[in-house]
């Protein structure tokens, strides 16, 4: 249990990202498709046409003159050399070059001769480009024919795709992993041992079918895993495939929704048709609640596409034949939601519960989670497995590679046992942040966390403390964590003592500083939760063992208690929170100096751990035996 004081500013700075700015090389490539040879092909073509059209237009440099004066020129001897390419006559005189142009199909000798001018000092160059302007003519005559029958190929392929992916919506997107994938074993699964000797019977059906069938059984056609977040229930799913060496259809609930109507079932009937032609075969649907919800609860009533895509699910899994080899595994961590119809024997056939690990299951994750990386000799998996109470599989899985990462950082040869406690601070808390605060607020929040540190000693029934610590982390200014206990059961005498705990902090600012203070808001709102909760489920005040739960399923439902009776409850919270409350000023008072101690180790150390805090007060209250 984790008590923090709210944070009161949550503004970032800058500095550190400008700071850390990496630059960034950007790299060219250059795709090959055949789409893009066309397209530069078809650039390269376009700007050669456009160059050969300036330059034909153009006068490469030379003055142009009339051909009257070229006639004037050639008569008194002024040019000594003349080159003609067609209609264009570039002339030489001296070191001058001129050009002129003369009506095409005309004879450059015939024009002289009729002019009456001898070439007798001029030479006369006639240059041959039939050949080029030959191949000229043909690409571009047909170079644009070819670019119009590739525009339209391109559009009617667009127009083509367009429409398949109109109706490839109905296809099943479900990731498909085939026995040639590297599979999930039930060794890679550590915590949960009897929901997989649940799952071991659904692997011995599906590879010994024939056993089952002599005895008159049949496959399961469905089983349901339920759980909070966390706890393995894709990963279990995965195992049982792998352990039967079957096909592995996974998809989301909320894969299956879609803008068009309909789509959902389609991709049902879809998912379920692949699946049986890859039988033996396991459909693993993942947040089944996001499809499964109860029926009849929304505006749209049957015509909801939501539920149009249960009825479909309902349907496809009522299809199944006996001889069929095929199991829907679901997932959900909220199974009060799903449809009657959808859990019913007969669909979901087993339902497999997965809960926290316990100390046992979590030493296991730990050894599961710890292979590949280096671990100093001082780490003890059995400590680790007890501090780390209320820890999920993937809760797990993150603080062991947080403290590889912390370990790599600080360039240590081997993660030790002070990373571990790091990272899972880190994971239930956040990182930790250097925030710069006055000298007030540090005594202030110490005084507060002293305050919740003290009362919990004192309470017999609490569990001891793990450390107290000053040092902001995530959205708290500081924090109290405890050693939790593993059990079943919660009394009302520790519910009470969790509520003093709980007010421990707003006590000792009110105490100390005779102010209030906005640090003690998270504080006051689960301490409120839970005597309400003692209130409205357990039946733990005046009101008598009844349930007066408020929540409604659906915002037109009627109430279920009149306003009389939620005064009452009111009421009842308030008795239980006040007395929460005196009880942790009387303690606080009763250990002043205690309290004072706690605070003024906290400003100089900022974290005290265990060993130091049972220094300063003792050993916790032993608790008298319960009587049988």
């Amino acid at each position: 249990m984790i008590y923090s004081v709210a944070m009161a500013n949550g503004k970032k700075s800058t500095a550190q990202n400008r700071n850390h700015r990496k630059q960034k090389v950007v790299k060219m490539r250059i795709k090959t498709s055949w789409k893009n040879i066309i397209i530069y092909m078809f650039l390269f073509f376009f700007a050669m046409f456009v160059f050969m059209g300036l330059n034909g237009q153009s006068s490469g440099g030379n003055q142009t003159i009339p051909l009257s004066q070229v006639i004037s020129d050639v008569k008194t001897g002024k040019v000594s050399e003349i080159e003609v390419s067609e209609n264009k006559l570039t002339l030489k005189e001296g070191k001058n070059t001129f050009q002129s142009f003369k009506e095409t199909g005309v004879n450059v000798y015939q024009i002289f001769k009729d002019a009456e001018v001898p070439l007798n000092k001029t030479k006369i160059n006639i240059k041959d480009e039939t050949g080029f302007n030959n191949w000229l003519n043909i690409i571009s005559n047909i170079f644009p024919i070819i670019l119009m029958v590739a525009f339209f190929y391109f559009i009617f392929r667009q127009a083509r795709g367009a429409q398949e992916s109109i109706f490839s919506f109905g296809q099943s997107r479900a990731k498909l992993f085939s026995k040639d994938t590297p599979k999930v074993s039930f060794s890679n699964v550590a915590g949960v041992d009897e929901a997989k000797q649940e799952l071991t019977e659904i692997v011995d059906f599906l590879k010994n079918p024939e056993k089952y069938k002599a005895m008159g059984a049949h496959t399961p056609k469905g089983v349901l895993m339920i759980g909070p977040s966390g706890t393995g229930k894709t990963l279990l799913a995965r195992a049982t495939a792998g352990e039967a060496g079957v096909a592995f259809f996974s998809m989301a609930g909320s894969e299956f929704m879609e803008m068009l109507v309909g789509v959902g079932a389609s991709r049902v009937r879809d998912l379920f048709n692949t699946a049986k032609k890859a039988q033996p075969a396991i459909i693993f649907i993942d947040e089944v609640d996001a499809i499964g919800r109860q029926r009849g609860t929304g505006f749209m009533g049957g015509h909801d596409e939501r539920e149009q895509t249960l009825n479909q699910i309902l349907v496809e899994m009522d299809g199944f034949a006996p001889t069929e080899q095929l199991v829907v595994i679901a997932a959900t961590n909220r199974p009060d939601v799903l449809d009657p119809a959808l859990i019913r024997p007969g669909r979901f056939d087993r339902r497999v519960v997965l809960d926290m690990p316990d100390v046992v299951g979590r030493k296991a994750i730990l050894t599961i989670h710890a292979k590949g990386k280096p671990f100093a000799s001082e780490v003890n998996w059995e400590k680790t497995a007890k501090r780390t109470v209320g820890f999920s599989g993937a809760d797990l899985e993150n603080m062991l590679n947080e403290a590889a990462i912390l370990a790599a950082r600080l360039g240590k040869k081997a993660i030790d046992a002070n990373d571990i406690e790091e990272a899972a601070t880190k994971v239930k808390l956040g990182p930790e942040k250097k925030r710069l605060q006055s000298d007030g607020d540090k005594k202030m929040t110490a005084y507060h966390e002293a305050g919740h540190a003290l009362v919990s000693w004192e309470m017999p029934h609490m569990d001891p403390i793990h450390r107290i610590s000053i040092v902001s982390r995530g959205m708290s200014l500081g924090h109290t964590m405890l050693e939790p206990t593993e059990r079943v059961h919660e009394t009302k005498t520790r519910l009470l003592e969790q509520i003093a705990v709980m007010l421990g902090g707003r006590a000792a600012e009110n105490m100390i500083f005779k102010e209030m203070t906005t640090g003690a808001s998270d504080d006051i709102a689960k301490a409120t939760e839970v005597a309400r909760t003692m209130v409205v489920e357990y039946g733990m005040s005046d009101l008598g063992p009844i349930n007066l739960e408020t929540d409604q399923k659906a915002f037109y439902s009627q109430k279920t208690i009149s306003p009389e009776m939620a005064g009452k409850i009111d009421g009842e919270v308030k008795k239980i929170t006040d007395a929460g409350y005196k009880t942790a000023a009387s303690v606080l008072t009763q250990f002043r100096k205690k309290l004072d101690a706690i605070a003024s180790e906290l400003l100089q150390k900022e974290t005290i751990d265990a060993e130091d805090f049972l220094k300063l007060l003792g050993p916790k209250k032993a608790l008298s035996p319960v009587k049988s």
